[in-house]
């Protein structure tokens, strides 16, 4: 490990260990699959931080499940989201009479998911819903952004770990950890 790694990793604070993400995504699993029994769920992951939270919730659904993936960057000066989404991939399948499930690692201020719905609906899925690991509503900007099945409501911190990066480094933390700048 590089000496900056190191000294990155030195400031990672476990928020949510491993055991408690497991059993979370355990309990969300069964609850999504109680709500859609007796039929198909089509899961859109959101890329790149939502491919293992999708992964594990996909093996523990008991429903057929379908999977898809879409990158979006919502971009704008700083660090700040601007609200204006660009699609960088796009689905690869029609949604058409599909009930959708969106699979999100963490959401915040809610500006690139509330496009994003409203884009997904124009395409006539059956249903749309959201599920996402984490949430930090606090932070939420576009209030009409309902999620429906949510691991955990962290407060405003800058976390890592289970898909969350920072600077492309730290997804595969399997725990969610608290990043301590200094």
């Amino acid at each position: 490990m590089k000496t900056e790694e190191k000294t990155m990793a030195d400031k990672i604070r476990v928020l949510l260990t491993e055991e408690e993400v497991d059993t979370k995504i355990n309990e969300i699993a069964a609850k999504i699959s109680e709500d859609y029994a007796g039929k198909q769920i089509h899961l859109i992951c959101i890329l790149k931080g939502g491919v293992f939270f999708t992964c594990e919730l996909a093996k523990r659904l008991t429903v057929p499940v379908s999977m898809d993936f879409m990158s979006v960057s919502s971009y704008g000066a700083g660090t700040e989201s601007s609200g204006v989404v660009k699609i960088i991939k796009d689905l690869d399948e029609p949604l058409e009479g599909k009930d959708v499930l969106i699979v999100e690692d963490i959401i915040d201020s809610g500006r690139t998911l509330s496009y994003l719905i409203e884009v997904l609906k124009q395409r006539k899925p059956n249903s749309v819903h959201l599920c996402t690991l984490l949430d930090k509503p606090e932070r939420r900007v576009k209030k009409q952004v309902h999620v429906d099945y949510t691991c955990f409501t962290i407060p405003d911190e800058f976390v890592v770990g289970y898909g969350l990066d920072y600077d492309q480094k730290y997804r595969n933390l399997p725990y969610i950890g608290v990043v301590e700048l200094g």
